[in-house]
């Protein structure tokens, strides 16, 4: 069985797929940038303001799916600049403090030219 997860306290979905699947006991979220999700905008200047505001979208979209950042076991992080690594780093481990497993890539570019870009699979049973 899947069920669509979706909440208006992460950002809506800007393109054809859901915000996230939960399939079994595993819940899929789709990836989050750094969008208020009250205005639709992008917010933060720098790395970690953006970081942490992805971080804020991951938990709305876990927290929707009954479960919060102890319940992840594998992230996929995209960052826009390699050189953010280190200071990304510090906003993403005051979060996942479980130490998921994690894929960390630089990319070319991200949705709306944002500097980061996390999704997320988090174990529910």
């Amino acid at each position: 069985m899947m069920k669509k997860v979706e909440t208006d306290k992460a950002p809506a979905a800007i393109g054809p797929y859901s915000q996230g699947i939960i399939a079994g006991d595993f819940f899929f979220a789709s990836g989050q940038i750094p969008i208020n999700p009250a205005t639709g905008n992008v917010e933060g200047n720098t790395i970690e303001e953006q970081a942490e505001l992805v971080m804020k979208n991951v938990g709305s979209l876990l927290a929707a799916a009954g479960a919060d950042y102890s319940k992840v076991v594998k992230t996929s992080c995209f960052l826009a600049d390699m050189n953010d690594f280190v200071a990304f780093n510090g906003v993403y481990a005051n979060y996942f403090t479980e130490k998921p497993a994690r894929s960390c890539v630089a990319v070319k570019t991200l949705p709306k030219n944002v500097l980061c870009e996390v999704e997320v699979i988090a174990y529910l049973g």
